[in-house]
């Protein structure tokens, strides 16, 4: 190579005996090159020269000096690291900043580590147990209740109720009748066995009816109308030595006019205003 051929490609001056670069074949002075080609430091601004370690992650660079932490600014060289919203950030200040914080211990959950979730919030495996028997919940059935999470047999020894009709615990739920649980499924009328659970109904002998049973079955009749006298939902009735009337069919036999209220007179089944 003859010294005109070994000058810089880019102020023409001589290059030999002096530092120079190769880019793409062409010889440029240390000078040049940084002022033409150097990357600018994501941190601080100024060139990354050819003097100079130039470190890149996702086409942005640093000075070797410059690639921190950009919480605890501590040296990210050689060390594991994780972006997080344009941020680098070393293994244990984004675990701090990012990830799950455990629901009883209130510690991060570190990346990797086994986490539960329950109820929209996270427990390291260690800290998920049953708050009787403090052993570990992990995937086993569990029951809630406001004083914690417990596993099934021992929520059954603790709290659980027995329906008075199957004896089999109530987790959940359940209606009360005459002051003994029940499930929801298992109160049924005790004539059809249709669920209760959303109608109304008649109490007979400690045993439940829906209405149609009971009037059926237990209800007085009316003497005119023949219908079932149930004294529901405030209904009116009226008794007179052994029967029994609605109060809209307590007429009189001859002209009908009410004699709720008013005095009559009987003969032999019939009633009678005074008139």
């Amino acid at each position: 190579m003859t010294t005109s051929q070994f000058d810089c490609q880019y102020c023409t001056a001589s290059l030999l005996g002096k530092k120079y670069v190769l880019k793409d074949n062409n010889p440029y002075c240390v000078s040049c090159y940084d002022r033409i080609f150097s990357n600018y430091c994501e941190e601080c601004k100024e060139p990354i020269e050819s003097n100079s370690k130039d470190l890149c992650y996702k086409g942005r660079h640093w000075h070797e000096g410059c690639f921190n932490c950009a919480k605890c600014n501590h040296s990210l060289v050689e060390k594991p690291f994780a972006a997080k919203d344009e941020r680098l950030l070393c293994s244990e200040c984004f675990s701090n900043e990012c990830s799950s914080k455990c629901f009883h211990c209130k510690k991060t959950i570190m990346p990797g580590s086994r986490k539960m979730e329950f109820k929209g919030n996270y427990w390291h495996e260690t800290c998920f147990v049953c708050e009787h028997c403090r052993q570990p919940i992990g995937t086993k059935p569990l029951i809630s209740k406001e004083t914690g999470n417990y596993c099934v047999p021992c929520f059954e020894k603790e709290f659980a109720h027995y329906c008075s009709f199957c004896k089999k615990v109530i987790t959940s739920g359940g209606i009360t009748f005459h002051g003994q649980p029940w499930h929801k499924e298992c109160f049924l009328c005790s004539g059809c066995r249709k669920e209760l659970c959303e109608e109304e109904f008649m109490s007979r002998d400690d045993y439940p009816f829906c209405l149609d049973c009971y009037n059926h079955l237990y209800a007085k009749k009316c003497a005119a109308c023949t219908k079932p006298i149930t004294g529901l939902k405030g209904a009116k009735f009226i008794c007179f030595q052994d029967r029994q009337w609605h109060s809209e069919c307590f007429n009189c036999g001859k002209c009908s006019v009410s004699l709720v209220g008013e005095g009559f007179l009987t003969h032999n089944m019939e009633i009678f205003c005074r008139k």
